[in-house]
């Protein structure tokens, strides 16, 4: 997989994983529930939440180290292409030898 998809891969993941967290919302209140019941309920929930941040986090986590990887290679090709521009101007500035001319011939007339 190409590091262009993979990072298309991994921004979806966390679009996904954000909005899963927002249809969480807060922790649910059941007012008819025994106390008991609440805590349970809300520790589920807090769990759950948990789970999505941790998943969250990791997904950033491999998003990020994919754009690192792509920075590198921008940073590698601007290097590369800095060094071609280098090398094409000093071919451009460097005098030119001055080479030896071979004197025109003359036609010779045949009468």
């Amino acid at each position: 997989m190409g590091a262009g998809q993979a990072i298309y891969e991994l921004r979806k993941q966390i679009q996904k994983i954000t909005s899963e967290l927002k249809s969480l919302g807060n922790s649910p209140e059941i007012p008819e529930l025994i106390q008991s019941t609440n805590l349970l309920r809300s520790n589920e929930h807090l769990v759950e939440v948990n789970s999505k941040r941790s998943e969250l986090i990791s997904t950033y986590k491999q998003y990020s180290k994919e754009l690192e990887k792509m920075l590198g290679t921008v940073f590698d090709i601007q290097r590369d292409l800095k060094e071609i521009l280098t090398s094409q101007s000093l071919l451009i500035s460097e005098p030119k030898k001055h080479r030896k001319r071979s004197k025109p011939r003359k036609k010779s007339s045949k009468k």
